[in-house]
């Protein structure tokens, strides 16, 4: 992927330089296993979801893993100093910006087209564990997910690097662009929010019947999100022809396959559960991707009016 003639958003805040969590760079915990989260981070979700109106798993979000073992160890919320604020100018700080400012400026073309105005997500960087505001604790465990109710997107940078060398998600310079897809995932949840997807699946998650009605709207909240990182995919090639490179959309592919239910409940269990689904199977996020990617509309993307996902 080539971002350097990216527009560079300001509307990053970057928490990377606080202190607290399991120390700096390298192995942030993405553990995998039977756990599932820590009991703490359930509550808090389950909390912020009622108080607000909202699914706690929507505030997970795209990037979400079956996690286990129970959530990192991380210290309160203590910061060496004031949050930055603006693009950062490290390398990783720097993609993200340029993906940010692309995305939002597509995203207020598609809306401006059909009459109407966007307003783009907040990121906020950090590493481990951070205050989350209205969502709880964000904490790395979590994975990449977007607030609704604060219309921002957390990420632990070190994410990037699990999807890389513990996932195999992507391989090389390719992973740069399996970064522009999981924001670009994230963005589409707040899209979803935007256009009022996520308050209505959360009222009918509400009146299910049961655990395996609700997950399968949620799959297809999921699945719709891949379907819109394709469409800014879609739009984002035909403004800048040189964006993409050999093996990029492959690596999206790959990405999406690793991350898909069934691959890491077969990795952490050895078994499959498709009731339990709530992101969708590899093939089905490998599919909407490519949908979005092909046919660059929102349209393509009705996930609720599919005859099959």
């Amino acid at each position: 992927m080539r971002y350097d003639d990216f527009r560079r958003s300001d509307d990053i805040e970057d928490r990377r330089g606080e202190e607290g969590g399991m120390g700096g760079g390298g192995g942030f915990g993405l553990p995998m296993g039977g756990g599932g989260l820590g009991i703490g981070t359930i509550i808090v979700l389950g909390l912020v979801g009622y108080a607000f109106g909202i699914d706690p798993r929507i505030l997970i979000g795209g990037a979400e893993i079956l996690s286990g073992g129970g959530a990192p160890t991380y210290q309160a919320d203590r910061r060496s100093g004031p949050a930055k604020t603006g693009a950062p100018k490290d390398e990783m700080g720097d993609m993200i910006s340029g993906i940010l400012g692309e995305i939002d400026d597509r995203w207020s073309e598609i809306f401006q087209a059909s009459g109407q105005k966007y307003t783009g997500p907040r990121i906020v960087l950090f590493r481990n564990a951070t205050n989350g505001g209205r969502c709880g604790m964000a904490q790395s465990a979590m994975g990449p997910f977007y607030c609704p109710p604060d219309r921002q997107i957390f990420l632990d940078t070190g994410f990037f690097r699990q999807v890389e060398t513990r996932f195999r998600g992507c391989t090389g310079s390719a992973c740069k662009f399996t970064t522009a897809y999981i924001i670009a995932h994230e963005a589409g949840h707040h899209v979803q929010n935007l256009l009022g997807v996520l308050p209505r699946v959360t009222r009918l998650q509400q009146q299910a019947g049961s655990r395996s009605e609700a997950n399968a709207l949620q799959v297809k909240v999921e699945l719709q999100a891949d379907c819109l990182s394709g469409v800014w995919v879609n739009r984002e090639a035909k403004k800048r022809p040189n964006f993409l490179e050999p093996g990029d959309i492959e690596a999206a592919l790959t990405t999406a396959s690793a991350i898909g239910d069934d691959t890491l409940q077969r990795q952490s269990t050895g078994r499959v559960v498709p009731d339990s689904f709530t992101h969708g199977s590899a093939e089905q996020r490998k599919r909407w991707f490519m949908i979005g990617y092909q046919q660059g509309t929102v349209q393509a993307c009705n996930t609720f009016g599919a005859a099959s996902l």
